[in-house]
């Protein structure tokens, strides 16, 4: 029997919610806070928060479809960066010089250096775990300037620029991303 499990935000810990998921913040029942629990957010990269009352609101009828209602599907994350053969002067430049001298950033100039789950759909948050703390499949440098972030799920993706200062949702259309990437990870 797995001991920890995340469903629909909820954190189930040998089966009884005790606490939830929101903004890579796992908030937990102070009743469950044991070593295991503090690995499993620590391994996960979720700042672990115990408070009084969790289970109490979790278990209860009204708490639960508040939860759901609440909820904030996360999605996954990629990570792309322009491939090595790419002109250097598109590199580490700002959104409005990119379009200036070489249009729209095109998916075709761009590779797949990370596909995963970081906890977070907040792009400030996924900034900083991609410059301070990589995750272990992080393949490509530092999130920088010219860089593109990608938030999916099933129902589609947005693309995000890293601009000067912060992000430019952005058009990109990639073909098959997710399979160029797996083909690169077994090299």
């Amino acid at each position: 029997m797995e001991a920890i499990k995340l469903k629909n935000s909820i954190i189930y810990y040998y089966k009884s919610p005790s606490g939830y998921l929101q903004n890579g913040k796992a908030t937990l029942d102070t009743m469950f806070e044991c070593d295991e629990l503090k690995d499993w957010c620590r391994k996960s990269r979720y700042e672990a928060v115990f408070t009084d009352g969790i289970f109490d609101r979790l278990v209860g009828k009204e708490s639960i479809s508040q939860f759901m209602e609440n909820e904030i599907s996360l999605k996954n994350v990629r990570i792309w960066q322009l491939k090595a053969d790419s002109d250097f002067s598109m590199r580490f430049i700002a959104l409005e010089e990119f379009e200036h001298q070489f249009g729209q950033p095109k998916a075709d100039s761009y590779e797949v250096i990370y596909d995963g789950n970081l906890g977070t759909n907040d792009l400030e948050e996924i900034y900083n775990i991609c410059n301070m703390n990589h995750p272990k499949d992080y393949k490509g440098h530092s999130l920088s300037m010219s860089d593109v972030v990608e938030l999916y799920d099933e129902d589609g993706s947005s693309f995000h620029y890293v601009d000067r200062f912060g992000f430019q949702q952005i058009d990109f259309e990639p073909s098959e991303p997710k399979q160029d990437f797996d083909m690169k990870m077994q090299q």
